[in-house]
């Protein structure tokens, strides 16, 4: 994958496909480090990640999960999980969207 310099919103989106639940796609890829665009449908079926990772949500809102916290997100919010730890997006908006970011070695930084 070349490293683009930018990706914008409305080229991620243009790449998500239509018709998965989980839509998801990479949109930039360096090191250990990558850069996702997730706009689930439905149902977030995520597992826990082996590398430590943020989200910085994009569009709507959802309540997300991280083990037993429970907190409302919304567009400009920044949530960090750990690497192993088990969370999702539940209840989120029909324009629910988050750029993910996974870096670091598995296991995680800490």
């Amino acid at each position: 994958m070349k490293i683009p310099f930018k990706v914008g919103l409305e080229e991620a989106m243009a790449q998500l496909p239509l018709e998965d639940i989980q839509r998801f796609t990479v949109v930039m890829k360096h090191g250990t480090m990558s850069v996702e665009y997730y706009a689930p449908r439905f149902k977030d079926l995520q597992t826990p990640h082996p590398q430590d990772e943020l989200y910085i949500i994009a569009a709507g809102k959802a309540l997300f999960i991280r083990e037993e916290k429970k907190i409302t997100c919304r567009a400009g919010d920044v949530l960090f999980v750990p690497a192993g730890t088990m969370h999702k997006f539940e209840n989120f908006s029909d324009d629910f969207a988050t750029w993910v970011i996974f870096y670091g070695p598995e296991s995680g930084e800490g």
